[in-house]
């Protein structure tokens, strides 16, 4: 796959362990964690907790040869992730959207959602699939404005609560 572009924008596969990626994964997980608290216990994330589910998820599937993650950076400063994994009969999955709040509505997150697409292709997959929760509005409005259609569920995550698909 090859770098995209656009204006102060650049994505480019990285290894999940890079510490802009690590970075990234971070922060992401300390947002979502924190939102779903704030919604239904009225609190922040536990520190131990969020240290001991950030070091239980190690990404593997987003390597290759099965996988990739993509980070976006802002004028070279790592500014968001997406990931791709396969998942099987023509189908990859989406993961890990994210751009730090500092950077959205740039054009950066419809710029790492083409980049994965691409990606996806590049695996050989003809499907994108992914699943989000209700409180994430954000997402699933980007999701909605770049051709993602709802569907039924895909998977049995725990906090899915959305399921999305689209033809590549």
């Amino acid at each position: 796959m090859t770098p995209r572009t656009a204006a102060a924008w650049s994505v480019a596969p990285e290894d999940v362990a890079s510490a802009g990626a690590a970075a990234l994964w971070r922060e992401y997980y300390t947002e979502v964690s924190d939102r779903w608290y704030l919604l239904h216990e009225g609190r922040r994330t536990d520190p131990e907790e969020l240290e001991r589910e950030i070091a239980a998820d190690t990404a593997e599937g987003l390597r290759p040869p099965g996988g990739v993650l993509l980070v976006a950076r802002y004028g070279g400063v790592p500014a968001g992730t997406a990931g791709v994994r396969l998942a099987g009969d023509g189908v990859a999955e989406l993961k890990r959207v994210f751009l730090l709040p500092a950077h959205r509505g740039k054009g950066g997150a419809a710029l790492l959602v083409a980049a994965a697409e691409e990606a996806a292709r590049a695996l050989g997959a003809r499907r994108m699939v992914l699943d989000t929760r209700g409180d994430l509005v954000e997402a699933r409005a980007l999701y909605a404005r770049l051709g993602y259609r709802e569907t039924e569920p895909h998977n049995d995550e725990a906090y899915a609560e959305h399921w999305f698909a689209k033809e590549l």
